[in-house]
């Protein structure tokens, strides 16, 4: 799989990640950044659009992160959500390295 070039922002999920799970952008961007791994989640209501996770560990802070995001087109993420790994995703993560 080709690696994301963009993230598309929508104001109400930067809220979200921020209020919900204080998760903040630059950390999700940070997470596609350090080449993390991605795993397919579901099929999307559009053709084309599925929607897929990222885990990974962020260099600046050692925090683990996942992401969700609907794939676009040309290689863009519109992510939906992200927030702290639990410790099954962290392990899965780990062993994908």
């Amino acid at each position: 799989m080709k690696p994301i070039v963009e993230i598309i922002w929508l104001d109400k999920f930067v809220e979200k990640l921020s209020v919900k799970h204080h998760v903040e952008a630059y950390e999700v961007e940070e997470l596609f950044e350090s080449t993390p791994h991605i795993r397919f989640v579901k099929k999307g209501y559009k053709k084309g659009e599925d929607v897929y996770m990222a885990l990974g560990q962020l260099e600046s802070s050692g925090r683990y992160l996942i992401a969700f995001y609907i794939k676009k087109p040309r290689n863009k993420a519109l992510v939906i959500s992200a927030r702290d790994t639990d410790d099954s995703e962290r392990k899965l993560y780990e062993q994908s390295k």
